[in-house]
C-alpha cells in the first residue's frame, strides 16, 4: 500500500505556505522529500514571488521533524549559496 502524507502535515508548515506548495504541484510530504527542498522552493518562488526564505527554512526544518528556529546560521548559509548557484 502506497501511504501519503498531506503537505499540510509537515511541522513548521502554515496554511498559505501548504496552498503555495500544492498550487506548485507539491501535495504530499514524499514529493517533497524526492525534490528536495531547494528546488521545491525555487518552483514555489516560480509561482508565488513573495514566498520568502522562511519557506525554505520550515521545509529543511520540517523535513528533519525540527522546528525551523533550530536552523544554524552556518546552515542557513549553505542552503542560500545553493539557491544562488541555481539562479534564485
Amino acid at each position: 500500500m502506497d501511504e501519503t502524507r498531506p503537505i499540510e502535515s509537515l511541522r513548521n508548515l502554515g496554511p498559505t505556505a501548504a496552498r503555495w506548495l500544492r498550487a506548485a504541484g507539491i501535495a504530499t510530504i514524499e514529493e517533497l522529500e524526492r525534490l528536495g527542498p531547494g528546488l521545491a522552493y525555487r518552483i514555489v518562488r516560480q509561482h508565488q514571488p513573495r514566498a520568502t526564505l522562511n519557506l525554505l527554512w520550515s521545509l529543511i526544518a520540517g523535513l528533519r521533524g525540527d522546528d525551523w528556529r533550530t536552523l544554524t546560521e552556518a546552515e542557513k548559509r549553505r542552503w542560500r549559496n545553493e539557491i544562488d548557484d541555481h539562479g534564485e
